[in-house]
């Protein structure tokens, strides 16, 4: 989509002054516009894409908090877990404001393992799990192959997490869009932010690059991976975030659905049903800056590693070859939260892995703190990285 010029976006608005400017049009970034009009602040979002057209687009949609936690990360995992709770109330809520889909299934995950080093890894992993109390349940490959008839006859264990779900982004995005906009908030894909107005450390609005400016009291940071470059933000004040990329594939049966009903989640990747014939297979894990190159050697090994799990996945059609940016802060948790060094600057922004699965409660401890009313955990203020970028 071309940029919009600066005069056509303010032409296009009812105002230029607004309570709250939103920089990024992702899912995280368009909750945040949507809970944020439910408090009544006036919302103008701006990106310089289409609306969820970036990282968004590429994800598969895991809301996987049970299959990724982390002993290490106790607070990441109860914010993974309690946004996972927030999700059946919140699809349906969108799904009721708008009459879109946006995919949700209930539909659990099962994480295999194909050789004894693996089935150990998973033991562990089970152990891991059963003392934190959450869900898991141990299955021998004849169990995991009676749920899922797809799995290869050499699968040695599996672990299956019924309360970890699955979600389309797109059309997640465009029902968060569609929402946020007959909610009243000013929705502008193609247009770029060139700088957020700071003066006396206290937010006063943004500037376009064209010079045209748009007034505002708080501004929110949730432009993903390009977050770390917005540019009048002092140097005290900004979250490192960097590019993390990540290859896949979209798949098609002719046929329909049926190979799979359940997440596959193997080591070294995933395999994600959306229920109507159509699969996502991912997804590398590269730390290469702003690449979005396609690979071959990324492309075989995902599908090197799936087809040993799931032989039914080398029928499937190809559709589409994505490359995406995950927004990674130096310790892989997400930047929550009102700034203490510029007065009305927030973050939402360093979601790695979880930006789909942490939408929910991204909006609501976003749109929050905005109106006063809460302030997000310690663990994820945007300033425990003010020594990292000093």
């Amino acid at each position: 989509m071309p940029a919009k010029r600066g005069a056509d976006v303010l032409s296009h608005t009812q105002h230029t002054s607004y309570d709250v400017v939103i920089v990024g049009g992702g899912a995280c970034g368009l909750a945040v516009a949507w809970r944020a009009r439910a408090r009544g602040l006036s919302v103008c979002l701006l990106d310089r894409g289409a609306l969820g057209a970036a990282t968004s687009a590429v994800a598969a949609g895991m809301l996987a908090p049970v299959s990724e936690a982390d002993a290490g990360e106790p607070a990441l995992v109860a914010l993974g877990l309690e946004s996972a709770r927030r999700w059946p109330a919140f699809a349906g809520e969108l799904e009721d404001v708008t009459g879109m889909p946006v995919g949700y299934r209930a539909c659990g995950t099962l994480v295999v393992a194909r050789d004894r080093d693996e089935a150990e890894a998973l033991e562990r992993e089970l152990a891991l799990r059963d003392r934190l109390g959450l869900e898991t349940r141990r299955l021998l490959p004849s169990e995991a192959r009676a749920v899922e008839p797809a799995l290869a006859p050499t699968l040695r264990l599996a672990l299956e997490v019924p309360s970890d779900h699955a979600v389309d982004p797109r059309a997640l995005c465009s029902a968060l869009a569609t929402a946020a906009e007959r909610a009243g908030a000013a929705l502008h894909p193609g247009v770029e932010v060139a700088r957020v107005i700071i003066a006396d450390a206290r937010v006063s609005g943004v500037e376009l690059p064209g010079g045209e400016r748009i007034a505002c009291a708080q501004v929110v940071v949730a432009a993903g991976p390009w977050s770390g470059a917005l540019e009048g933000i002092p140097t005290a004040a900004r979250v490192p975030v960097r590019p993390v990329k990540g290859q896949s594939l979209r798949l098609r049966d002719p046929s329909g659905p049926g190979l799979l009903e359940r997440v596959i989640r193997f080591e070294g990747g995933y395999l994600v049903p959306r229920g109507d014939g159509r699969y996502v297979l991912g997804a590398t894990v590269e730390e290469r800056g702003f690449d979005t190159a396609v690979t071959a050697l990324g492309l075989w090994e995902l599908l090197r590693d799936a087809q040993e799990l799931v032989p039914g996945v080398l029928e499937l059609e190809v559709e589409e070859l994505p490359v995406g940016l995950r927004p990674g802060t130096p310790d892989n948790a997400p930047a929550l939260g009102r700034s203490t060094v510029v007065e009305g600057l927030l973050w939402a922004t360093g979601h790695h892995r979880n930006g789909i699965l942490l939408a929910p409660l991204t909006g609501d401890l976003l749109a929050a703190e905005l109106t006063g009313e809460a302030v997000v955990a310690p663990a994820f203020a945007p300033d425990r990285f003010a020594a990292v970028v000093a």
